[in-house]
């Protein structure tokens, strides 16, 4: 039987725990052969905290692991029966697996989210900025727009006294 990708749910903030408890239940059991990956999607966050770059993991589902697994009687209690998770997704019982486009978008998703890196957006409209990267480090700034899929902010700068647009990143900028 071929092996499909299905979402586990597992208590919020426990879904390392959940992973690994499940692993060693498959260990114990002897039942490696039923099981591929288990996942716990996340992706890279800049956020800049007093000045400082702070790199961190971020769940992009948090609250759900990506199991790789053969589906049936034996995998499904050990899966529902392991601490930390509460059960599978959707129809939990009769889980189905997710589609090679769902498993294909979600692979990618975690691919770039590891190669790119996303900062925390905690930015709206109309906030006061200070620059501290670039040639208009020092100056502060009110947001105009946000632009999150290319990660640039236009800020509103006073130079000589009149409201210059300027394009920034999101790294180059703190809340003020």
């Amino acid at each position: 039987m071929a092996k499909g990708w299905y979402v586990v749910h597992t208590y919020s903030g426990y879904e390392l725990k959940a992973k690994e408890g499940l692993e060693n239940r498959i260990k114990q059991e002897g039942m490696e052969d039923y099981f591929s990956e288990i996942l716990v999607p996340t992706e890279t966050v800049v956020s800049v905290v007093k000045g400082q770059r702070k790199t961190s993991q971020r769940k992009i589902y948090p609250g759900y692991i990506i199991v790789q697994m053969e589906m049936n009687e034996k995998t499904w209690h050990l899966v529902k029966d392991t601490p930390k998770i509460i059960g599978f997704a959707g129809n939990s019982q009769n889980p189905k697996p997710m589609s090679e486009r769902e498993v294909a978008s979600l692979m990618k998703q975690i691919h770039e989210g590891a190669s790119r890196v996303k900062p925390k957006l905690d930015y709206s409209e109309g906030d006061l900025l200070k620059i501290i990267d670039g040639p208009f480090s020092g100056f502060t700034g009110t947001i105009d727009e946000i632009n999150p899929d290319k990660r640039k902010l236009r800020v509103l700068v006073s130079i000589f006294g009149r409201s210059t647009p300027v394009e920034l990143e999101f790294s180059q900028v703190e809340k003020a």
